[in-house]
C-alpha cells in the first residue's frame, strides 16, 4: 500500500508557475519509470486484469502518459485498504488460492504464459516442468509422464538403473501400499486426463479458475515427487 500511495503522488503534476505552458511531476520521469515496475507487479496481484481495462490501454488519450497508471494505484489501493471489511460483509472470507504459492516446478513452468493469460499452454508447460525434475530425480528419460510416476511410485523393489519414489517407509501396512497406489494413480490421472488432450486435440482456452485448479493438482504430484525419498537398487 505504501508503494502505491507513493506512485499515486510521484505521477501527480506540480502546477507550474503564472503563465507558463509546462507542468511537471512530482519526481523525473526516469524515477517513475522505475516505480511502475514495481506498482505493475501490486497491480497484477490485487486487479489481474487491469491492463485490458479500457482507460489504461487508451492511456494515451490523456495529457498525462501515467494518468492510467495513476488510476489503477488509486484502486488497488482502495481495494487493499477496505479487503477485510468487504470479504466480511460480502460474502464468507473463503481461503484464496494463489498461483504464485503452489510448488514452485509448477510456477516457474507456468509463469511467463499465465501472465499473457494463456492459461490451457500454462497448465500444459507446467506439467512439462513436473515431468523433467521428476526424471531428473530418478535419472530417468527413457520414460516420460504416466508411465515415468507409475514406474518410480511402484511397489516392486527397485532394479538397476530403476530406482522408486518412496513417501514413507515400508513397514508393510496397508497405508504404505494405498499411498504408493495412490501417488501413481493420481499422477496418471493428471497426465491423461489434463495433460494428453491438450497436448493432442484442439481444445478452447480454459477459464483462470479451471486452470488454477488443474495447476493445483499438478502443485500436489509435484510435492510428492520433491519429498519422496529415492530407493535405488544396492
Amino acid at each position: 500500500m505504501e508503494q502505491l500511495r507513493t506512485f499515486i503522488v510521484c505521477t501527480q503534476w506540480i502546477p507550474g508557475a503564472p503563465g507558463a505552458r509546462s507542468r511537471e511531476h512530482a519526481v523525473p520521469e526516469e524515477q517513475i519509470v522505475a516505480q511502475a515496475q514495481v506498482v505493475e507487479q501490486i497491480f497484477d496481484r490485487v486487479i489481474p486484469d487491469w491492463k485490458d481495462q479500457e482507460r489504461v490501454k487508451n492511456r494515451r488519450q490523456y495529457s498525462d502518459l501515467w494518468a492510467g497508471h495513476r488510476e489503477v494505484a488509486q484502486r488497488a489501493l482502495a481495494q487493499l485498504e477496505r479487503e477485510k471489511e468487504l470479504r466480511e460483509n460480502l460474502g464468507e472470507a473463503a481461503p484464496d488460492l494463489n498461483a504464485a504459492q503452489i510448488h514452485p516446478w509448477v510456477w516457474d513452468g507456468a509463469r511467463s504464459l499465465w501472465a499473457s493469460r494463456h492459461f490451457r499452454e500454462a497448465v500444459s508447460a507446467a506439467a512439462v516442468k513436473v515431468n523433467a525434475e521428476a526424471q531428473n530425480k530418478v535419472s530417468r528419460t527413457d520414460l516420460s509422464e504416466a508411465k515415468l510416476f507409475q514406474e518410480s511410485f511402484s511397489l516392486k523393489s527397485p532394479e538397476a538403473k530403476k530406482p522408486r519414489l518412496r513417501l514413507m517407509p515400508d513397514d508393510g501396512s496397508d497405508t504404505y501400499k494405498s499411498l504408493h497406489e495412490g501417488a501413481s494413480a493420481f499422477a496418471v490421472g493428471c497426465y491423461r486426463a489434463i495433460r494428453n488432450p491438450a497436448a493432442h486435440i484442439p481444445l478452447g482456452e480454459l477459464s483462470e479458475v479451471e486452470a488454477l485448479e488443474q495447476l493445483a493438482a499438478f502443485s500436489v504430484l509435484a510435492r510428492w515427487v520433491d519429498a519422496a525419498t529415492l530407493d535405488e537398487s544396492p
